[in-house]
């Protein structure tokens, strides 16, 4: 009787064995196809790096490099999701009857907008303790101005006592530096010397102008 429940026992695991191997065998092999391609921004003008590329509950993934490119095997009806943080997620679908061994794509990725609620940020728990925290105050009455700070003789003896400023200094030694600069080329012009000058003034007498002036 033993010697039967083990025969019954051992044929039906082999009938299992048997059954599980030709399951394995009629089921299709799918086929790997090297999935690459750049990832844009929505003006596919710019590469956008970091983006996380992965297949779900498989554990396979990478990410775009500083170019925007990407590069990774996946099986035949895979689904390759895209996603990076402030864009929308997208989802690719391998065809399961794709012939090549390889696919390449130009994706390009738009912003995620999310609308948030308005919030109020209040000092106190309640607005109507606001208020009666504001008609509780209690300002004091500012001082009066002392105009006696504002008279002309006590402002001008604050202007000689006070030093140059940065913008006085730098006006000062610019004009030193111009002056040196001119110097390297002969003494300074004397306007009681220059002839031209006279001949103006001469001029200006005979004609008059000195008097309309007046």
């Amino acid at each position: 009787m033993k010697l039967s429940i083990k025969i019954l026992f051992l044929f039906c695991i082999g009938y299992v064995g048997i059954t599980l191997q030709a399951q394995a065998q009629d089921a299709p092999e799918q086929k790997v196809v090297q999935l690459s391609g750049v990832i844009l921004n929505a003006d596919s003008t710019i590469a956008i790096p970091g983006v996380n590329i992965y297949v779900p509950k498989k554990g396979r993934g990478t990410s775009s490099n500083r170019f925007g490119y990407f590069s990774m095997p996946v099986l035949a009806g895979d689904s390759v999701v895209f996603s990076f943080i402030g864009l929308k997620r997208q989802t690719i679908t391998i065809p399961e009857n794709i012939e090549e061994d390889k696919l390449s794509y130009i994706l390009t990725m738009v912003e995620d907008e999310i609308a948030l609620q308005e919030v109020q940020v209040m000092p106190y728990p309640t607005e109507e303790e606001f208020k009666n925290a504001i008609l509780a105050v209690n300002i004091d009455a500012e001082p009066p101005l002392n105009r006696g700070n504002l008279s002309p003789q006590l402002l001008l003896r604050w202007a000689e006592e006070m030093p140059a400023s940065g913008n006085e200094n730098f006006r000062q030694f610019t004009n030193q530096q111009t002056q040196q600069t001119l110097d390297r080329y002969g003494p300074r012009p004397l306007p009681l010397l220059n002839p031209f000058a006279w001949a103006e003034f001469i001029r200006s007498i005979k004609n008059g102008d000195l008097k309309n002036r007046d």
